[in-house]
């Protein structure tokens, strides 16, 4: 048998194969909220940042009495102490967000174990923007980053307005919530740039909203359209919503061979008093999906519920059109238990043709942890399902193993879109 051949009889070569592979293979992050450093303070990295996350807010709030006024007027810093004292000191970080920081700093050399935040923030007060990005995006061996773009944004607009020239591994993705969950306080705002578009979205203003979305997808290079929905998206349906997916970003996406990604469940503003940390998850319909998939066969779709409830429904509706690519464990299912098991559904149900898992970072450095902690979960989840195999006789290579690895961290992703159905 060739050295590089596993079998039931060398198991324990092959599961150090299929860990060492995971480990050490690129990734392409193809959903995150970060930007190259010409975007300026909408680059967040750094211990204040990771603390001061809306995941650790939340629980934050649950561990301590402060009442939520007095803590929104401390500012950045004092907020950080806080929550270092109450979540790290006070009680153990159990938490998947607080062990997420302590991944993240260790991953960068720092001593978890001092306990000394002061230390961690003078560590990164000797760095630049560019040098941390080189640090974190080597550490965390991702290739390439998929950004979240979002030309409503008065931060972000100008910077591709005045010429953003690019960063190889930073690609852009066209996000277009305010267009879409908003279109009455959204039009407006594409009267003063230009387009000639009106509240009842008639054919004119709908030919504009199409004029719209194809300048941007060509200012940014946009890999796809993305959109973040409530649990009650529906289509087909009589709102602006559906007229503009059916009659704008279909026919824009089709024309681009771009996919039109939907992150589906966000229950926004739960709780108010705890601002971007009270958003909650709803479960959704996958009736829209299959609507989406079944009557618009040459567009491409990916997407990703945020309830639980949703994940089984999906791979099933996956395993029938090939023109929808399922991706991801976000925000409240990025937990280690949760991922598991949505990674062996997801094989058990669609093999490797589907991505395992985003980032969704918001702060540079969580990918250092996301990645780490899920790239444990798909080797063991891998571990299993190529045991399973050679136990039937089957033998699994290295050669293969690569393959599919490769696949699942990002190959999937980019044979998508180049997909022509």
């Amino acid at each position: 048998m060739p050295k590089d051949t596993f079998t039931r009889e060398n198991k324990a070569a092959l599961l150090d194969a299929v860990n060492r592979t995971v480990t050490e293979t690129a990734v392409t992050d193809i959903h995150t909220h970060l930007y190259a450093p010409p975007f300026g303070e909408l680059l967040l990295s750094g211990v204040d940042e990771l603390l001061t996350y809306h995941y650790l807010i939340a629980e934050f709030f649950r561990a301590s009495d402060m009442p939520c006024e007095a803590f929104w007027t401390l500012d950045k810093t004092g907020r950080a102490d806080a929550i270092w004292q109450v979540l790290f000191i006070e009680q153990s970080p159990l938490g998947e967000a607080c062990r997420g920081v302590l991944t993240a700093l260790d991953a960068l050399g720092l001593d978890v174990a001092s306990r000394d935040l002061a230390a961690y923030r003078a560590w990164y007060a000797d760095r630049t923007p560019e040098g941390l990005i080189d640090t974190v995006l080597e550490t965390a061996r991702l290739q390439s980053v998929v950004m979240t773009n979002d030309p409503f944004d008065d931060l972000e607009r100008p910077v591709w307005e005045e010429g953003y020239a690019g960063d190889p591994r930073f690609h852009a993705a066209l996000r277009i919530d305010p267009l879409l969950n908003d279109w009455a306080g959204s039009h407006g705002k594409l009267q003063a740039w230009g387009y000639d578009v009106d509240a009842a979205l008639s054919g004119k203003a709908r030919a504009e909203v199409r004029r719209f979305l194809d300048d941007w997808v060509r200012r940014m290079k946009a890999l796809y359209l993305a959109v973040s929905l409530p649990p009650e998206f529906m289509l087909p349906e009589d709102s602006a919503r559906a007229t503009l997916i059916e009659s704008c970003v279909l026919p824009v996406a089709r024309d681009h061979n771009i996919p039109y990604a939907m992150m589906v469940g966000v229950s926004r503003g739960l709780n108010p008093a705890l601002r971007l940390a009270g958003d909650g998850v709803g479960q959704g319909s996958l009736a829209p999906i299959s609507y989406l998939c079944a009557t618009y066969p040459k567009n491409k779709f990916m997407t990703t519920y945020l309830a639980r409830e949703n994940q089984h429904e999906l791979c099933v509706v996956a395993r029938k059109f090939r023109n929808l690519l399922p991706f991801g464990c976000w925000w409240f299912l990025n937990n280690p238990s949760l991922i598991e098991e949505m990674t062996r559904m997801r094989i058990e149900l669609l093999g490797p043709s589907m991505i395992p898992q985003h980032s969704d970072a918001r702060v540079l450095d969580q990918v250092l942890y996301k990645w780490a902690h899920s790239r444990r979960i798909i080797a063991r989840v891998l571990c299993d399902k190529y045991s399973d195999l050679v136990d039937t006789g089957w033998t699994v290579t290295r050669a293969e193993i690569t393959r599919d690895t490769e696949a699942l961290l990002g190959g999937n992703f980019w044979r998508f879109l180049e997909l022509g159905l």
